[in-house]
């Protein structure tokens, strides 16, 4: 279980291609602490930590993963969102996040709004009806407020602002036109919505 605070961000080191992807990724962290089978959000993904040195860690992402996330985010320099799974106490300073990505987004467009950025994302159908304005989404592992939603054709269209903080601490600030990115929509969005089908099968 994560927050969507990004504590790192981390950079991948190396690629390498077994019977999953073994992914070795830079870190600030103290990987002494960090022990092996822990899980750290890797710009939205939960995985498992295999091995680990100083100022590393790898982590295995298997084909299912890779199917299922942003096109382009595992490979070498690429950029990384990294949190280490909360624990029991710890402050809740986003919002409840899995680590489970539910769809990869594209951003539309990118704008300056005062000292912030207004990020533009569309979303397939199958994400549409689980975003709300004022509520909660992540972004590539990073917890944020949905501005605005407008419905489309093919799913909806979102509004994020991302404030200079967020710029300077997360790899957002990187984001433009084209990019794909991770979503999780908000886990209690998914209860509710499960809720609602069952009951409309039950009347």
């Amino acid at each position: 279980m994560f927050t969507g605070i990004v504590s790192d961000v981390g950079a991948i080191r190396s690629v390498e291609q077994r019977g999953d992807v073994r992914v070795v990724v830079d870190t600030a962290y103290d990987t002494a602490g960090v022990d092996l089978g822990a899980s750290i959000s890797c710009s939205g993904v939960c995985l498992t930590v295999v091995d680990k040195a100083p100022g590393w860690f790898a982590v295995d992402v298997s084909g299912e993963t890779l199917s299922r996330t942003a096109r382009d985010q595992w490979t070498a320099g690429r950029r990384l969102n990294l949190e280490r799974a909360m624990k029991l106490g710890d402050e809740l300073g986003g919002h409840i996040v899995t680590g489970h990505v539910d769809g990869v987004a594209e951003v539309v467009s990118a704008r300056p709004d005062g000292d912030s950025r207004r990020i533009e994302i569309a979303v397939a159908r199958a994400v549409a009806p689980f975003l709300a304005p004022k509520g909660s989404v992540t972004v590539d592992g990073v917890s944020l407020t949905v501005n605005d939603v407008t419905d489309t054709p093919d799913g909806a269209t979102f509004t994020i602002n991302l404030i200079p903080h967020t710029q300077a601490v997360t790899t957002l600030g990187e984001l433009d036109p084209g990019r794909a990115v991770n979503i999780e929509i908000d886990v209690l969005a998914r209860y509710l919505m499960r809720m609602e089908d069952y009951r409309a099968r039950e009347r």
